[in-house]
């Protein structure tokens, strides 16, 4: 599917499929500790999904159909995540985050009070959204399927996988936007320096930093995490301006102690 075909993306936009999930099966397995806390984390990131299209609707973003067509479509896909993950959490037994909505932190006003004054003083600021969105969903897109790799519960895999192709389509929509946008003449300058200066990890500003810091760990910790935040950077480096932007892993190097530091420390 072209992703850019905007009307071809919205009849194929549908909430996430649960008919086929086995909840029956969802508590005779074990899910570990860790995974419980990402899960939770991942939850609420998911739910919080309406709070940043509020905001987003206070720019010029809403000024182009093709944006707030796929950012309604992103909006219901993403809020059917969010409730998917949360009636796995209870029926495996655990409370999901449930938290008040109109509610934010001080980081979020601050971050938005800024977003709103690049706004409204540079034309092109749906580029910068794009380009954030397209490094936000293949973080979270990446993070699902490192939780595929390392939690084995066979329920979950199948919500997860289903969770993974729509991210996926989310991803691609925000980079083929981006690497179009990126291409007009000093757009990709003035991006590359809001990014540098002001991106953060998925839930950054939203959740406890510790419960950022240990999901990155959980996730993207050990040598196979720091090979997918690798990748991460490295197809984001394929977006114009972008060619030697160093974000993901460089977050989790400055933020996140190694896995075989921290086991080799608790074994001594």
């Amino acid at each position: 599917m072209d992703v850019l075909d905007i009307d071809a993306y919205a009849e194929r936009s549908k909430p996430l499929d649960l008919a086929c999930v086995d909840w029956a099966a969802v508590p005779r397995h074990r899910l570990a500790p860790e995974t419980i806390r990402v899960l939770r984390y991942m939850q609420d990131i998911e739910s919080h999904t309406i709070v940043y299209e509020r905001e987003l609707a206070k720019t010029r973003a809403i000024d182009e159909p093709e944006i707030t067509t796929f950012l309604a479509c992103w909006l219901f896909e993403e809020t059917s995540h969010g409730r998917a993950l949360a009636r796995f959490l209870e029926v495996a037994g655990h409370r999901p985050v449930v938290r008040a909505r109109s509610r934010t932190t001080l980081v979020e006003r601050l971050e938005w009070a800024a977003t709103g004054l690049v706004a409204r003083a540079w034309p092109r600021f749906v580029a910068v959204h794009m380009t954030w969105g397209a490094i936000n969903e293949l973080s979270t897109l990446t993070g699902y399927q490192r939780l595929l790799e390392v939690e084995p519960h066979p329920v979950l895999r199948d919500l997860l996988a289903g969770i993974v192709r729509d991210e996926a389509r989310h991803f691609a929509f925000y980079f083929k936007q981006a690497e179009r946008r990126l291409a007009l003449p000093g757009t990709a300058r003035v991006a590359r320096f809001l990014v540098d200066r002001f991106w953060g990890p998925v839930g950054t500003g939203v959740a406890p930093a510790a419960e950022t810091r240990f999901v990155a760990t959980h996730l993207f910790g050990g040598a196979d995490g720091r090979d997918a935040a690798r990748r991460i950077d490295a197809t984001i480096r394929r977006l114009p301006g972008f060619a030697d932007v160093d974000l993901v892993e460089a977050w989790v190097d400055r933020h996140v102690e190694p896995v075989d530091a921290c086991v080799s420390r608790t074994a001594a």
